[in-house]
């Protein structure tokens, strides 16, 4: 088992995407290298922490590659805008691959220099992450009928799993 670490946006909208992606074993939604101890979701908001919102994903890499997983993250987030993902903005909405070892750093690095596009995704070690609150995992499979569930996240999966 590997561990990734993704942020595209709001963690909603990476989370649902990953846990359709067979290989992919467990997500968990969080906040990773900011300035604050044990941040909440209201800190998080001010956009002040340094924290990005992210998703830990466990994977089986018999089953799924660290290459597979960035094709995935890249396919279904736009990682041209800095610290946006639509109507979501701020630093904590931004494009960022936080790495655990050396070959994913190389491995994201690599990635982007062949889609070569305009990319602006951070590449960083993971320094710490804080798990969020409970109400915000698996929200997209316990909330499909919230607004922004039904506006934002249905629309991605149909698009990204009907392709």
């Amino acid at each position: 088992m590997q561990t990734a670490y993704f942020a595209g946006g709001c963690f909603w909208c990476v989370e649902a995407v990953f846990q359709r992606i067979k290989g992919v074993t467990h997500t968990e939604s969080g906040y990773c290298n900011g300035a604050t101890q044990n941040p909440t979701y209201q800190d998080i908001c001010t956009g002040e922490t340094g924290h990005a919102e992210v998703v830990k994903i466990e994977f089986d890499e018999v089953r799924i590659t660290f290459d597979q997983l960035l094709e995935v993250f890249f396919a279904t987030h736009d990682a041209t805008t800095l610290n946006q993902q639509g109507n979501d903005r701020g630093t904590q909405y931004r494009s960022a691959i936080f790495y655990v070892s050396n070959e994913q750093r190389q491995k994201s690095r690599q990635f982007i220099q062949a889609l070569n596009n305009g990319i602006i995704t951070e590449i960083s070690k993971l320094d710490v992450f804080y798990p969020a609150e409970g109400y915000h995992q698996n929200y997209f499979n316990d909330n499909p009928n919230q607004p922004y569930c039904q506006m934002l996240i249905a629309p991605k999966l149909d698009k990204y799993f009907s392709s």
